[in-house]
């Protein structure tokens, strides 16, 4: 079962990235270090709800 979640930018605040993941097999948040186009680098990015 693959569900749609949005990643926000801890910085900035903004939810830049949608993506997939499988809940059974990873249930806990994700978290990983993308570019972010309104702080204009790379910083951490954290799964929230859709």
């Amino acid at each position: 079962m693959q569900t749609i979640f949005n990643m926000e930018c801890q910085e900035c605040k903004r939810r830049n990235y949608t993506s997939t993941k499988n809940k059974s097999k990873h249930s806990e948040r994700v978290e990983l270090a993308k570019y972010c186009k309104h702080c204009r680098r790379h910083t951490k990015h954290k799964e929230v709800k859709a």
